[in-house]
This record gives C-alpha cells, sequence and structure tokens, in this order.
C-alpha cells in the first residue's frame, strides 16, 4: 500500500485494516447470526415481524426447494422484487444452497430484463408477481426453467396477507395479468422445501457470491462479479467505520436500520440487509421509497439508529411536512450514497435531525463502500471522505502514471478486499478497468488534499447520475436509434434540483412526422424509468469532431 496518509483522519479506535478471513463465507456470517441472535427481530414490514430463527428456517427450506429443482453449485438464480420479507430470505437461501445471487431491478422492460438473464445464465427466478408480465414476454429467449412468484402479502399471515394482496391486486390493480406455466408459489416452495433434505454445501471465500449489474460504456449492462470474501470485507469494514457511533447506543438495546434504498442496489444489500444481519439488528424494509407520508408513518414507529439514503431521499423527506412526526433523536449514522450529496440537503438534514449525513463513495465493482466521511464528524465537507480500512486509493494521469502532486487531479483508482473479481464472462472488459498491480480504475476523477480526503472533480466516461443509479449514453442512445423516424441521437447528462442529474435526449430526424410523444412512448417500452430522457430536443444536426464523433460536451452545455 502507498503512504495512506489518510490513516491519520480515522476517528479513534477505528483500525487500519480489517480481517475478512474471520469467516469463510456469507453463509458462515449469516448462520451465526441465526443462531446468535435467534429471538431477535430480522426485520420488520408493513407491520409484521420477521426473527432470525424464522428467516434462518424459512431460508433453510427454500434452500432445500432450490436443491431439489436440481440447480448445482454456481448456478445463477435471479431476485427481481422491491424491499420484502421474501428479497432477504431468497438471498440467504440461494447463498445457503451453494449458488448466486443476480440482482435485478423489478423496474426493467423485457428488453433490459431478457438481457440481464441470458448474460447470466440464471435458471431460476425469484419475482414477485406485479412484474410477471415482464418476464412473460421475454422468458421464452432466456435460460430460465423455473420460476417462483412471490406476493405482497406471503409473510404477513394468512388474515394480512390475504387483505394485502386483494388490495394490491383488485383495488390498486398493480398485478397485470400474466401466463406463467409451472411458475410455483413462494409459499408453496417453502412448504415443499420443509419436507425436503437440504445438503449444506462447501462455500469458500473465493466463491461467487453476487452477480451485481452495472451500466456499461459500450451500453451493455455487465455484471460485476462479488466473491463471498469481496462482500464480507465490505460489511466488516462498514462496521468499524460506524462504530464510533453506534458505540454510542444503549447496551442491550437492538440497532434498528431503515431500508429505503431497493435491496437489488449494492449499496442497500451489503451496508443495509447484510451488515444489519452480522449486527443482529432490525432492518425496516420500505417497499416504496417514492411514498414519502407512507415512508414516514413506517418509521414513526421505530426507534432509528442508522439510515443509509441518496441525496433526493435525504431531501425529500426532511423537506414533507410530516417529516416531524418521527423521532429523530436517536439517529446515529446517516451515509449518503449513490451519488453526491447536496450542501443545502445535508444542512437541513442534520438542522432537523441532529445527525450528520456522512458522504461515502462506492461502486457496484467495489460492493460498494470505498471511502467514507468519518461518522463522528458534524460537518459538512463537500468530499467523499478517506479510504476504508484495508483500503488503498491513488489517482492516476492519462498514461496510467500515479499523479503525486497533492490537488492536482487524476482518475481514482481503488484496490482493497471489497474490489470485484472482474466482469461475468468478460475478460477484455476486465483489462480496461484492472491495473496490473491490482487496482480498479473507476472513471471517476479526483482530487486529495494533505489529510486524504478525496474529492470528485470530474467524470472520465459519460455516465450520467440519476438518483445514485447510472445511466450509460451509450445504451440510450442504441435504443432510441431503433425508434422508426429517427436518423441519430445523443444523449447527455443535464443538472437536475431533484435526481442530482437527468437525461437529455437529441434527437435528428429521418421522419419529419417523428414527435415527442411518440419518442417517449418508444423510451417508455424499452427503458426503465430513470433511464429515460426527462427532456427531448429536435435539431437539424450534432455537434462532432473531424472524425465523426458526436461531442457530448457541446450538448451538455445548451439546455
Amino acid at each position: 500500500m502507498t503512504d495512506r496518509i489518510w490513516l491519520s483522519s480515522y476517528p479513534e479506535g477505528v483500525p487500519a485494516d480489517i480481517d475478512a478471513a474471520q469467516y469463510p463465507s456469507l453463509v458462515a456470517l449469516m448462520e451465526e447470526s441465526f443462531k446468535k441472535y435467534a429471538s431477535r427481530t430480522a426485520y420488520s414490514f408493513m407491520g409484521k415481524n420477521v426473527s432470525y430463527a424464522q428467516t434462518d428456517s424459512l431460508s433453510r427450506a427454500f434452500a432445500a426447494y432450490l436443491q431439489g429443482l436440481g440447480l448445482n453449485k454456481g448456478d445463477r438464480v435471479a431476485i427481481m422484487m422491491p424491499n420484502v420479507p421474501q428479497y432477504p430470505v431468497a438471498v440467504a437461501a440461494i447463498l445457503r444452497a451453494g449458488l448466486v445471487v443476480v440482482n435485478v431491478n423489478p423496474l426493467y422492460t423485457p428488453r433490459e430484463l431478457e438481457h440481464q438473464l441470458k448474460d447470466s445464465g440464471a435458471k431460476a427466478i425469484v419475482i414477485i408477481e406485479n412484474f410477471a408480465t415482464t418476464l412473460e414476454q421475454c422468458i421464452g429467449h432466456t435460460p430460465v426453467k423455473h420460476v417462483v412468484l412471490c406476493a405482497m402479502g406471503d409473510q404477513l399471515g394468512l388474515l394480512k396477507g390475504s387483505l394485502v394482496n386483494y388490495m394490491v391486486r383488485n383495488v390498486k390493480k398493480m398485478v397485470p395479468a400474466y401466463n406463467l406455466p409451472g411458475a410455483v408459489r413462494f409459499n408453496e416452495a417453502v412448504a415443499r422445501g420443509t419436507k425436503a433434505p437440504f445438503k449444506s454445501p462447501a462455500v469458500k471465500a473465493d466463491d461467487v457470491a453476487v452477480l451485481q449489474y452495472t451500466g456499461g460504456t459500450t451500453g451493455v449492462s455487465k455484471g460485476a462479479v462479488l466473491l463471498h470474501r469481496n462482500v464480507i470485507a465490505n460489511v466488516l469494514q462498514s462496521e468499524v467505520w460506524n462504530q464510533p457511533v453506534m458505540a454510542r447506543i444503549p447496551a442491550g438495546e437492538q440497532t434498528t436500520g431503515v431500508c429505503a434504498l431497493p435491496l437489488y442496489h449494492i449499496f442497500a444489500f451489503t451496508v443495509g440487509m447484510m451488515l444489519s444481519m452480522r449486527m443482529g439488528g432490525k432492518l425496516v424494509l420500505i417497499p416504496n421509497p417514492r411514498d414519502l407520508g407512507a415512508v414516514l408513518k413506517e418509521l414513526s414507529k421505530h426507534t432509528i439508529h442508522s439510515f443509509p439514503a441518496v441525496n433526493t431521499l435525504f431531501n425529500g423527506l426532511a423537506n414533507h411536512p410530516d417529516f416531524n412526526t418521527v423521532d429523530w433523536s436517536h439517529l446515529k449514522v446517516s451515509v449518503g450514497g449513490g451519488t453526491a450529496v447536496q450542501g443545502a440537503v445535508a444542512k437541513l438534514w442534520l438542522e432537523k435531525t441532529g445527525c450528520p449525513i456522512c458522504e461515502g463513495y462506492g461502486l457496484s465493482e467495489t460492493s460498494p463502500s470505498a471511502s467514507c466521511n468519518p461518522t463522528n464528524s458534524t460537518e459538512y465537507t463537500g468530499t467523499i471522505g478517506v479510504p476504508l480500512p484495508g483500503t488503498d486509493m491513488k489517482l492516476l494521469d492519462d498514461d496510467g502514471v500515479e499523479v503525486t502532486t497533492l490537488g492536482q487531479p487524476g482518475e481514482i483508482a481503488i484496490k482493497g478486499p471489497q474490489v470485484m473479481a472482474g466482469y461475468w464472462q468478460r475478460p477484455d472488459e476486465t483489462a480496461k478497468v484492472m491495473t496490473p498491480d491490482g487496482f480498479f480504475k473507476t472513471g471517476d476523477v479526483g482530487v486529495m488534499d494533505a489529510r486524504g480526503y478525496f474529492k470528485i472533480v470530474d467524470r472520465k466516461k459519460d455516465m450520467i447520475l440519476v438518483s445514485g443509479f447510472n445511466v450509460y449514453p451509450n445504451e440510450v442512445e442504441e435504443v432510441v436509434s431503433d425508434c422508426p423516424g429517427v436518423m441519430e441521437c445523443a444523449a447527455v447528462g443535464i443538472a437536475d434540483e431533484k435526481s442530482g442529474e437527468a437525461v437529455k435526449l437529441v434527437i435528428v430526424k429521418k421522419d419529419p412526422a417523428l414527435t415527442e410523444a411518440r419518442v417517449r412512448e418508444f423510451c417508455k417500452a424499452n427503458l426503465t424509468g430513470y433511464k429515460q430522457p426527462r427532456t427531448i430536443e429536435f435539431r437539424t444536426e450534432l455537434p462532432k469532431t473531424p472524425v465523426g464523433k458526436i461531442l457530448r460536451r457541446e450538448l451538455r452545455g445548451k439546455k
């Protein structure tokens, strides 16, 4: 490691390194918690608590069911659900059966879903019925042979569960008609697994745990291969990093975290679900974070200690009229990630809760956390903090040589036990981002100050960051160029008050009759919500270099 000048900025008691080898696998970490905290609540969802012991027995039964399907160690199983209790149960089951979790955004279009299922080679999928129609439209073109269907009320008991399912299906009309012959209901799968034998396979630290898909610069989403040891390391790094403030929770009081970010996003997966599991905490599952009133109503029932979120969520909640119905006085750590936290939002959050937002930084490729501001800091720094224990970060110039002058910009490169093994079945793409000495090149340009704090100043890649989600212009352009009437197009990011950035689409028409409404309709059918353009502009030509490369920077400047 380099000289790690940032260690002097660490809070007292935070170690320079962690020992990721203390668990042979995530399975060992989870099973330790199932036994140690058996009687505690693991998850709270719509007023129903699921204990660690219940999570243990449910996931064990579901693991036996998956093995009974003939799935073998290393096979991939996709999960396509919002934050419902079946999610963590499915994750635990998949890993206990020696299989690999493929996290899928439930709002994906059939085109996006088909790509991910094909690319990962998923043989099975656990999906909530609300999105079954999406799967129906593409399953025939994928390797998926087994479908487990979940419903919102599955884990709420017979009476409440039936009522919730009735409301979701018949009153709110949130389950479009679908036809998936052979699909098995989640509760039925668990019942079958309860009667079936379960063989606990030998799962090792270097086995693949998760395929976490991230946008591709080529317009194709690729799977970051996260090994068991990568996620374990990041859980332990996050735990020691939070320790200075979590140690203030009174002895005997169970830590309670909020999981409002979607579990398919690696930030919620690791820093929400897995960290809570390791600490024996209670995790409050929020299925729809956009319904701010419902979020606050749920949070008002709990004593909250930890809240990882993105800037838009902090901002939306802090400005909501019901904000003060929640008792925020127990909040110890608010971690901001996914996208830059704005100074005004950080100031308002601190005023209203007394708990500062600690901005962190990471990527799907780093499981995700790579750096963070100290959790006991009281001021907003406008930086991404310092590298986490066991993590090395350096800045590289365009030739890949380390920048040694303080304050000089360079591409942020990260090395640590949380860095992925590579991209799934894409050695060429892996080679582009990994240096010979094991650093991962992020594509983000940063500077470092004398205390070892890093600040992002630019992006090398043309990525657009919408509320913490990566949107790659190439993918948007590839889709839109298939829209009848489009001659050529370009997608760029523009500043947006709510989401940080939004997609702007500039089109040159082939057919003069092409309308904005037609383009929007086409985008809606082929791109999930956050990838869809906020603004659409028609032009007679696009600015280009002499060799014909579109100058996105020029388009960005003109709203």
